[in-house]
């Protein structure tokens, strides 16, 4: 498996009632309209999930700096 990051947003359009998104490396999967809508509402969740941890990161490093300054 890829564990490479990506930083750019897939493609996504609506074609004969279908959801098709193209993502990086080739990825391509047709959704159902209701799998888009349950897959939209798991990734925008997971991604608020992954930037409260970046942003709890930072404050950790941030406080271990203040204290090194000390």
């Amino acid at each position: 498996m890829d564990n490479k990051i990506h930083d750019e947003p897939s493609t996504v359009i609506a074609e004969n009632g279908q959801v098709l998104v193209d993502g990086p490396d080739g990825v391509a999967v047709s959704l159902t309209p209701d799998a888009a809508v349950e897959t939209s509402e798991r990734l925008l969740q997971a991604a608020v999930e992954a930037q409260g941890q970046m942003l709890g990161e930072a404050r950790v490093e941030k406080e271990r700096a203040a204290r090194k300054a000390l």
